[in-house]
């Protein structure tokens, strides 16, 4: 068939010849007896110069006084043209001198067969990789376990799980269990013990008293409220973290579980105290958030009030930066988020004192403004 033509469908017809005949004369019967007779648009020759036939081919058996054999006839028309075709070529009755019968055995959807041999192949295509990348990605897991389990030691008497890091730390971060551990080392924090229990181990209160700083970050779900409250019975915490709500630490990204953490990192890494709402400014930030927080929290809004506690507006966070390049008078800004640089240098530019959020991220420059957490002021 002409390159330009894609078979849709191969005609497959049987014939007998009461007498010897060659296969030019079947050939010459199918494309002259079929000629005009459907009308010019469906003669055979044409058909084949707009390549919507292919090349005819004819298979040929005689025994002392028959031919019969069998025509495959590529097309690439419709059923509809497919099925005149094959009735006009049915309709043959004589090849040269002799009788003859043309009779349409299948019309057969090569697509269809194509699909089979795709379907087919595919198969094999997905054993193969999918076999292979599964071992890829077993091999991948196997090697972050051991790189992780490398990382891993215990601590105590009762062998608690821990970071290889935390003896040389200045600061240690509680966590739940052992998974915790791990995913602490994949965010890279290097001085995580795990509680592994509900029961708070004596050996735990020994190393926190041993340590400048004490970070306790547990699940999001009820279970870790429940531990955070006997952790707070028997341990000095100057950071209460939690993760998402109804989210287990073992659960979150790495990228999640920095920018839960590295605000308090940063502040325990550059020198800076714990901070706890002691200072007079404090006392004021902790009863605006006190009023703000349960109307705020879990809205993705951020609220301005003045120097009176009036509110100035109450808008979605992603509109924030462009309200306040357009707003005066703003004394505490509150939002449901994380404190950005970004947010910071708007808040600057239009005269704001004090930012109260969630999250305080990694920032180069906030001289000038108070930035709080709703938990250093004790509400959460």
């Amino acid at each position: 068939m002409p390159q330009s033509g894609i078979v849709k469908y191969h005609v497959k017809l049987s014939y007998e010849v009461d007498g010897l005949v060659e296969r030019a004369d079947i050939i010459g019967a199918i494309f002259g007896q079929t000629e005009g007779l459907l009308g010019p648009e469906m003669n055979l020759n044409e058909l084949q110069r707009v390549s919507k036939v292919g090349r005819i081919e004819v298979n040929t058996k005689s025994t002392s006084n028959t031919t019969s054999g069998d025509a495959l006839i590529p097309m690439s028309t419709d059923i509809d043209t497919c099925a005149l075709i094959a009735a006009g070529i049915e309709s043959i009755d004589k090849v040269g001198p002799f009788d003859c019968k043309f009779k349409l055995e299948t019309i057969d959807d090569v697509r269809a067969a194509k699909k089979e041999d795709i379907v087919r192949r595919a198969k094999e295509i997905k054993q193969k990789w999918a076999t292979k990348t599964v071992s890829e990605g077993e091999t991948m897991l196997n090697d972050v376990h051991r790189g992780d389990a490398g990382k891993l030691s215990t601590y105590g008497p009762s062998k608690l799980t821990c970071s290889s890091g935390l003896t040389n730390s200045k600061w240690v971060i509680l966590v739940e269990g052992r998974a915790d551990v791990i995913n602490l080392l994949r965010a890279g924090y290097d001085n995580a013990l795990a509680i592994e229990g509900a029961k708070i181990d004596e050996s735990i209160k020994e190393l926190c008293s041993t340590k400048d700083t004490v970070v306790a970050f547990l699940d999001g779900d009820r279970a870790g409220g429940f531990i955070l409250k006997e952790l707070q019975s028997v341990v000095k915490l100057d950071y209460e973290l939690r993760a998402d709500n109804d989210v287990e630490v073992e659960e979150l990204t790495p990228q999640r579980i920095d920018e839960i953490l590295r605000p308090v990192a940063d502040e325990i890494e550059g020198g800076k105290p714990a901070v706890s709402p002691t200072s007079e400014d404090d006392k004021s930030m902790a009863d605006v958030a006190s009023k703000i927080f349960p109307n705020l929290n879990e809205t993705l809004e951020a609220v301005a009030l003045d120097e009176d506690q009036n509110e100035i507006f109450k808008v979605p966070i992603s509109e924030v930066v462009s309200k306040l390049s357009a707003q005066s008078g703003i004394k505490y800004l509150l939002l449901d988020g994380i404190i950005t640089q970004r947010l910071v240098e708007s808040a600057k530019n239009a005269g704001i004192e004090y930012v109260i959020g969630h999250r305080v991220a990694k920032l180069s420059d906030s001289d000038g403004m108070t930035l709080k957490t709703f938990s250093d002021l004790g509400v959460s």
